[in-house]
């Protein structure tokens, strides 16, 4: 059953447009890890010694900037105007299980989301974006199939 709300896809539904993303780390046996992406250097390290963030705020800020693309795609594809958005992530983990204590998962137990879009559009249409977005983000959706309660609240803000 077809969703109306749900815009075309932007690619052959067809055909397969299958990627690949390398990355490359090196850890020399500390908590901090220097990752190569493509011509990026990105470094994760713990709280304690403070190099860099910690790879579940990584998680976050990839939500956060995948979140970023959906939505700038999802707005072209429906010549959706906005000046910017702004957005926040907060994730509740419990430390004992990525510590080794059974049957505690060692990812968020729930995200917190607030998503704040600079428009001038109107209730339905913005609602049929965030519809959208919420659909195509791979990263939010990575996070709802690993059973993280996401909850999101969009704001439409005038610019």
């Amino acid at each position: 059953m077809s969703d109306p709300d749900l815009l075309p896809p932007s690619v052959d539904p067809n055909t397969k447009a299958l990627g690949i993303r390398r990355v490359s780390a090196r850890n020399e046996a500390s908590t901090r890890s220097v990752m190569m992406v493509r011509d990026h250097i990105v470094i994760t390290d713990e709280k304690e010694s403070n190099t860099g963030p910690t790879p579940l705020e990584m998680t976050l800020s990839s939500l956060l900037g995948c979140e970023g693309v959906i939505i700038n795609r999802c707005a072209e594809a429906m010549q959706f105007v906005y000046t910017a958005v702004d957005m926040e992530a907060d994730g509740e983990v419990d430390q004992r299980g990525s510590r080794g204590v059974q049957g505690v998962r060692p990812y968020f137990n729930w995200v917190k989301l607030r998503i704040r879009v600079h428009t001038e559009e109107t209730q339905e249409r913005f609602d049929r974006l965030t519809r959208n977005v919420e659909y195509r983000c791979p990263v939010m959706n990575l996070f709802k199939s690993a059973d993280v309660d996401v909850q999101i609240t969009w704001e439409r803000v005038a610019p």
